[in-house]
């Protein structure tokens, strides 16, 4: 049998070029979505400040975002269906940086409250769809290179919102305007993410025949990489509303809501938790926001070995154990000597602890083929359910609480998190028969 070349069809009709595009692709599209986050929350505090607004007024901001997400999330799996990821992602990455753009413009000239929030809804729709989109088309890659990916697609992610927290750090340091700021961000997104989309394939390749392997003479370990077949199930919306009755995906989903919203939490309020509770500069603020997504970049980078060297539920349950304790260090840190250092310490342990849960999540669902893209679009939405709707919840609670104590709810669902971690166990290989 003839090695495998670039040249030759690999069993779902691509070839081993074109999966490493299409990998090399959703590297960039993961990475521009933590950038778009990530240099919009850095400058949270800017725009409170520019809208003279209060703890709250910023929590039904960021609720916007969620009206948005909501809206989004419920039609993703649907539009997905229809149109497929890849087609669902150049929408989304069309619309997002124009809603990023709407809501820069209302933080700066003239400031309009109701601006901003248009802008972040608009935005909250693209962001939750795009989620979905780009983990199912993450998952499809993953199954057609026969390898754990899925930790570094999510790790691209975290690298984006390093590169946005820096950025947006420099820009509070240099006093540059939210509006040149973000508009710089939002042009790149759609530019970079139109170019990388060139390059990605649709989940739905047809599988090839065993005698269609055999003339293309591929190798015996991928012979049987496949994607997402369209199974009749999921024909219709009556099908795809079924699979959430499954009580395995619940548990995966489970898990993904609980690292979802400590991820998010992180996202939208650390900054603002740092300031406030331990009473820093704003720019104190968005280096621990940039010290939290590090430590989830390199949590998700070296991930992989972890999964293969012990498996997803050791290492999922490590990882929420991990997780409580460095977000409890975060709440309780100013009341313990050290203060601002063991918050610093807390909030490295809070990124490793929740880099992992999202990712493991996918491939889980992803484990059974058959309508595994409908089961990935019902975990991401869980997910990214938690992760844009929780946050707005914390900055109601903060109102009354502070937001240090507002996180105690964090730290619940993170210990649901890893009670269910036992759904995300590995398929059992299948027995051969004679």
């Amino acid at each position: 049998m003839l090695p495998h070349s670039d040249k030759r069809p690999a069993p779902n009709g691509l070839t081993r070029k074109q999966v490493t595009a299409w990998r090399n692709s959703m590297f960039t599209i993961f990475g521009l979505s933590g950038l778009g986050l990530a240099s919009w929350v850095t400058r949270l505090p800017a725009v409170r400040d520019a809208l003279g607004s209060n703890t709250l007024e910023i929590g039904v901001l960021l609720f916007g975002v969620a009206v948005g997400s909501i809206g989004g999330l419920l039609a993703s799996g649907h539009l997905i269906a229809r149109i497929g990821a890849r087609r669902t992602l150049v929408g989304c990455l069309t619309v997002g940086p124009i809603g990023l753009t709407v809501a820069s413009v209302g933080a700066s000239f003239a400031p309009s409250f109701a601006l901003v929030f248009s802008g972040l809804m608009i935005f909250g729709v693209s962001a939750a769809i795009s989620g979905v989109a780009i983990n199912v088309s993450g998952a499809a890659n993953e199954r057609a290179l026969r390898r754990t990916i899925m930790p570094i697609f999510h790790a691209c992610f975290s690298g984006g919102t390093m590169v946005g927290a820096a950025l947006g750090a420099v820009a509070e340091f240099l006093n540059i305007s939210v509006v040149l700021h973000i508009g710089v961000v939002a042009a790149t997104m759609f530019a970079v993410g139109q170019l990388a989309l060139r390059y990605v394939q649709h989940e739905r390749i047809p599988i090839a025949t065993a005698e269609a392997r055999d003339r293309a003479n591929t190798v015996p370990d991928h012979a049987d990489a496949v994607l997402f077949p369209a199974d009749a199930i999921t024909s219709d919306w009556r099908g795809r509303l079924a699979l959430w009755r499954e009580p395995r995906i619940l548990m995966i989903g489970m898990i993904v809501l609980g690292m979802a919203f400590a991820e998010g939490s992180a996202n939208d309020w650390l900054a603002l938790a740092t300031v406030d509770g331990y009473g820093v500069a704003n720019e104190v603020g968005a280096l621990m926001f940039g010290i939290f997504v590090t430590a989830m970049t390199v949590g998700r980078l070296f991930g992989g070995f972890l999964l293969d060297r012990f498996g997803r539920v050791p290492v999922l349950r490590g990882s929420a154990l991990v997780a409580v304790v460095g977000l409890s260090l975060v709440i309780f840190g100013g009341d313990i000597s050290g203060g601002i250092s063991v918050a610093i310490v807390g909030t490295v342990l809070w990124g490793l602890g929740s880099a992992l849960g999202f990712p493991v999540g996918m491939s889980a669902a992803a484990d059974d083929t058959h309508n595994a893209a409908a089961r990935v679009s019902i975990v991401a939405t869980i997910g990214y359910a938690a992760g844009l709707i929780g946050p707005p919840l914390i900055g109601g609670l903060g109102q009354q609480l502070g937001l240090l104590n507002a996180l105690l709810v964090v730290l619940v669902l993170l210990a649901a998190a890893g009670i269910c971690s036992g759904a995300a166990r590995e398929p059992r290989p299948a027995r051969p028969t004679a």
